[in-house]
């Protein structure tokens, strides 16, 4: 167990203005950045400190950027598109600082055999990391093709310029193209980190709303998704488990089973088995016989009661988090409450696949994991190659939001192949499976116990927060499903909690509000009932559901506007601006009612409190005969520093508000003591389209010249506190526990 204050953090430590951000971006985290998100720490040829954190381990420019005697540029990253459109945001990045097209660069994203290992893309690291770091890569190549340039056109480095069509020109206009200088250059130097960038007063790529690499191929019907591939020669796969995560199956015997029409193979490896076919559909019908055998519990009664009563009952390790005392006035108003969120899905529209082949000695596996170099490292100690022997590639999934299924199908996949050399394998979960087996988002609970004065400020703030593990993303074959059943298994590692100011369950449970007195604890539950890892946003969405819905109720307890509550205690000149900037646009000050069950919330939160600043503001009705809220109107504003593709920045913000709303209203893992028992969409509804807000808008607050900061999880916090505060509003009834289901609604509100 880690040490009692190994958690903690004060918010001065991190909440330092721009100048800070430029020296958490640049100055070399990595191994902090490793301890704050669970990532290994990437492998690689160590480099100065002042680099970038993705650029230390990978100093050297052609690993990074490569130029073809065409003048055509190549980047690599290993990061990887998931449906944010980091690929296009990425290649812009590079394209602004080469100072090139964007038809002239191509992106190679997440391939152990090509791109720098940059860890996980996850927790919205990828611009604020892997972007900073291309952008320096690439600034230096624009640096060494100058520098070159100069004596092919027989004149001083300094009058030189490119010109933004891969071309550098002299003062008297003579111009050489990069494909005739990089000819004579080798990019196997090291970055230097001093190299100046562009300016934005001169940008032509970085701004712009460049389309989507990614989205063509999705609208057209093309192959883009990893379920959609076909190889030459491929196998297709199912593995047969029990129902559910800790339950055992029984299976006939390796005889019958061979015997059965159609089966290709039969694999099987301590309780590992699965069924390959020519035929896809073969493979799936064995596997609906085999799954028709008893399936019985391994261990102890899942615990059943309410969120709060499984969670307390359960084992913790505290860590403080923050703690501030400070003298005030006298407390009038004094205000406790609870609130939760239960266990969620993922909920990826096409359920986890990979394929594997093992050919000359040789695995590569095909993966949409979101850490592809860890796919190769689980593979290589599942199976016991070299690394060296391990290729893994990624290939975008069809929805991914944290660690669903994707790394265990990768291993399993991995595991068949390595058995049946020769062909391809194609390892598909079905939907059930997916809903059965995958590591879900974490249930959790909060106490809040918050005091005013007589002059409504806040004087008192105790904040705790029960949570199981948010990540145990595997990085070897003891973290995937398939090395817990190997006859030579692999023991499950040791749960813990991810270190401040990044956080797990206690992600953004320190409030960015300047607050005199303050005690935020962490109750971290090393074993929960179900497996659980990362889901978009982690423990920040309910814990800025806590805080924020607590603000409201602080507000509404004082009779004054909730807004003004938050201002009166923001000291960040950013996060003012962001929610007056939202409050703006939405009409905030001049929102009325508009008839009973009607009413207007908000929610804000800097994600991370290092990431990006994010204020939602709504418009709700809701029918309290059916209990469905109508999102009539939703107002985002949102400051993520430099802003590359402002549609990108855009689309994330409005995903990640559906989404959010999709967790508040309809997601929850259903189950009984057994197993759980939500395995379709009709047991775990999401969201539909007919049901999303009427009306979405988001504002991108300008930051010209400003650090990256990462967004894609910027908005889940601030839409599910917004989307409570405005239901208390409409209804006078506040709800604390998610999700604020139609039937949960229905009723409370038809006695109103």
């Amino acid at each position: 167990m880690m040490p009692s204050n190994a958690l903690t953090t004060t918010r001065r430590n991190f909440l330092g203005g721009a100048g800070l951000l430029v020296a958490f971006s640049l100055a070399g985290l990595s191994s902090a950045r490793a301890a704050a998100t669970g990532e290994a720490e990437p492998e690689g040829v160590g480099a100065s400190s002042a680099l970038p954190d993705d650029l230390q381990p990978f100093p050297y420019l052609d690993a990074w950027i490569r130029i073809d005697p065409a003048g055509r540029a190549q980047v690599f990253t290993g990061k990887v598109e998931l449906g944010q459109g980091i690929m296009t945001a990425l290649l812009q990045v590079a394209a602004e600082e080469l100072d090139m097209p964007p038809h002239l660069v191509s992106i190679v994203t997440g391939d152990t055999a090509r791109t720098p290992d940059e860890g996980l893309t996850a927790a919205s690291h990828s611009m604020q990391y892997g972007g900073t770091a291309l952008r320096l890569a690439a600034a230096n190549v624009r640096m060494l093709l100058q520098r070159a340039a100069a004596p092919m056109l027989d004149t001083d480095e300094a009058g030189l310029e490119t010109t933004g069509e891969g071309t550098i020109r002299a003062p008297d206009g003579r111009s050489i193209g990069y494909g005739a200088v990089a000819a004579t250059l080798s990019l196997h130097v090291q970055a230097q980190a001093d190299v100046p960038l562009r300016q934005p007063a001169t940008f032509r790529t970085m701004g712009k709303s460049l389309p989507r690499l990614d989205i063509p191929g999705k609208v057209t019907g093309a192959v883009s998704f990893i379920q959609d591939m076909r190889l030459p020669g491929m196998l297709h796969a199912r593995v047969i488990r029990a129902p559910a995560e800790g339950m055992t199956l029984t299976l006939p015997s390796r005889t019958e089973i061979e015997a059965m029409p159609g089966l290709y193979a039969f694999v099987q490896d301590g309780d590992f088995a699965a069924v390959v076919c020519e035929r896809e559909w073969d493979a799936v019908r064995i596997m609906r016989q085999l799954l028709a055998g008893q399936s019985k519990r391994k261990n102890g009664a899942i615990p059943t009661g309410t969120i709060a009563d499984i969670l307390k009952a359960l084992p913790a390790q505290d860590y403080p988090i923050e703690k501030v005392a400070h003298p005030t006035a006298a407390a009038t108003t004094r205000l406790s409450a609870r609130y939760a969120r239960p266990w969620y899905s993922h909920g990826s529209i096409g359920p986890s696949c990979a394929i594997a082949e093992m050919k000359g000695g040789e695995l590569t596996i095909w993966s949409h994991s979101q850490g592809i170099f860890d796919v190769r490292r689980v593979a290589a100690n599942l199976l016991d190659l070299s690394e060296d022997k391990v290729h893994a590639i990624h290939v975008q999934g069809a929805g991914c939001y944290g660690q669903n299924g994707a790394d265990d199908v990768a291993a399993d996949a991995a595991l068949i192949a390595h058995a049946l050399p020769g062909r391809p394998v194609r390892l598909q979960w079905m939907r059930e499976q997916e809903f059965g087996w995958e590591p879900l988002g974490a249930g959790m609970v909060t106490e809040v116990v918050a005091e005013l004065d007589a002059d409504n400020r806040i004087v008192t703030w105790n904040y705790d927060v029960w949570s199981p593990p948010h990540n145990t993303r595997p990085t070897s074959a003891n973290g995937v499903l398939a090395g817990w059943e190997v006859t030579h298994a692999f023991p499950p590692p040791e749960n813990v909690p991810i270190p401040m100011p990044a956080g797990d369950g206690s992600r953004n449970s320190n409030p960015l509000y300047a607050l005199p007195n303050m005690d935020v604890n962490f109750h971290f539950i090393p074993k929960g009932p179900f497996r659980s890892s990362a889901m978009r946003s982690l423990g920040a969405h309910l814990n800025v559901f806590s805080i924020e819905s607590m603000f409201d109720e602080l507000a509404n307890a004082a009779g004054i506007d909730p807004l003004t509550l938050r201002l009166d205690h923001m000291s960040e000149p950013r996060a003012r601006a962001v929610m007056m900037a939202g409050a703006e646009a939405f009409g905030w000050q001049t929102r009325r009612p508009k008839g009973k069950f009607h009413g207007y919330g908000m929610g804000f939160a800097r994600y991370k409190n290092l990431g990006a600043y994010c204020c939602v503001f709504l418009e709700i009705s809701v029918e309290p005969n059916t209990g469905f809220i109508t999102v009539q109107r939703a107002r985002a504003a949102v400051d993520c520093g430099e802003v590359v593709n402002p549609d990108g920045v855009r689309n994330q913000v409005e995903g990640g508000l559906i989404q959010s709303l999709s967790w508040c209203t309809r997601e929850a893992i259903t189950h009984d003591a057994e197993r759980r028992t939500s395995f379709d969409w009709s047991s775990y509804p999401i969201l539909r389209f007919a049901d999303v807000p009427v009306e979405i808008d988001v504002d991108v607050l300008p930051r010209l010249g400003e650090p990256f900061l990462g967004v894609a999880e910027a908005s889940q916090g601030p839409t599910s506190a917004a989307l409570a505060n405005a239901l208390a509003d409409a209804t006078g009834v506040r709800f604390r526990e998610m999700p604020l289901s139609p039937e949960k609604l229905r009723r409370a509100l038809i006695a109103l």
